[in-house]
């Protein structure tokens, strides 16, 4: 939620401020009359006036992040953004290569990073496990179009 109740001496109301693809709006619902502040149901009536303004551009903002979903997933060299081949030191000293994957996940609201190893798994099958990884975070189903884009987006990686 982006409303947020302000009381200094330059302002005494809501705020509502939000970010649509790219851009940013902030508005404010004032709760004074007259100099005076409101009270009782006047008072609600613009909280409920704040709250339904953050709810359209919510959905807005939601309507944005589904249309763009696609192009956002990716990098215009068409490498997958989120996903990196690494060479991995290991405490050893070896170098271990690795597709790392960092996202900021939907599913757990936080970033999240994960790697899996090309030793381990074999290129292939450790390229599928970060898409899959990448997929669950970013909530893109296996069947879409968009999960086989970012299967076909495996880099060349030294073998």
């Amino acid at each position: 939620m982006s409303v947020k109740l302000l009381d200094n001496k330059a302002f005494y109301g809501y705020r509502v401020r939000r970010t649509v693809a790219g851009e940013l709006y902030q508005e404010y619902f004032s709760l004074k009359k007259d100099g005076k502040r409101l009270e009782g149901r006047a008072q609600k009536a613009i909280e409920k006036q704040a709250m339904e303004r953050d709810q359209e551009l919510e959905a807005q903002q939601k309507r944005f992040l589904e249309e763009t979903k696609e192009e956002r997933c990716f990098k215009p060299d068409g490498s997958v953004r989120g996903i990196s081949y690494l060479l991995k030191t290991e405490k050893s000293g070896n170098l271990t290569p690795i597709f790392q994957v960092g996202v900021a996940s939907k599913v757990e609201k936080k970033t999240v990073c994960t790697s899996f190893s090309l030793n381990a798994h074999g290129s292939d099958e450790a390229w599928h496990r970060a898409v899959e990884a990448y997929a669950k975070h970013k909530t893109i189903h296996k069947n879409s179009k968009l999960y086989q884009r970012l299967l076909g987006a495996k880099p060349k990686v030294a073998s």
